[in-house]
């Protein structure tokens, strides 16, 4: 056995979707982990403001459902983001029981970095595809997501 073949999985495995793609999403984290790191930012807080910015002021319930974020999770990366000046809640004149969140300019501002630093990490993880098999393992990717998801709100 050469050098090299100790370190190469099985040929069953590497033949696995699953197996490849949780082996890619251990690197993914790596590289998105450090862009976050950089910016100062976590996940939480670039899925809650992504879609502030897309879909402008929504209740924390609504942030939790559009970001799939346990409710629990949002309030935390709420407080964070709105101690750091980046959103602001308040309540909803139309319901007093729920809180509105707002992207504030600050918020726009730290959304761009953070996405500047995950662009350079989404290219470093597909640096050996080309720009159209990157779109066509992202739609691929989105597909089976998507698949997955509508059996998910089936069973419930």
């Amino acid at each position: 056995m050469d050098s090299t073949d100790a370190h190469r999985a099985p040929a069953r495995l590497r033949a696995a979707p699953s197996w490849l793609i949780t082996q890619t999403a251990t690197h993914a984290a790596r590289l998105t982990g450090e862009a976050f790191d950089a910016t100062g930012a976590g996940r939480y807080h670039f899925a809650l403001l992504s879609a502030l910015a897309e879909f402008g002021p929504s209740s924390q319930a609504e942030l939790g459902r559009r970001c799939a974020i346990d409710r629990s999770y949002v309030v935390a990366a709420v407080n964070e983001l709105a101690a750091r000046g980046l959103a602001v809640r308040a309540a909803d004149p139309a319901d007093g029981r729920r809180n509105v969140i707002t992207l504030t300019p600050d918020g726009e501002a730290a959304l761009g970095r953070t996405g500047e630093a995950l662009d350079g990490a989404q290219d470093a993880l597909l640096a050996p595809l080309s720009p159209d098999e990157r779109a066509r393992l992202t739609a691929l990717m989105a597909k089976v997501l998507e698949h997955h998801r509508r059996q998910a709100r089936a069973q419930d």
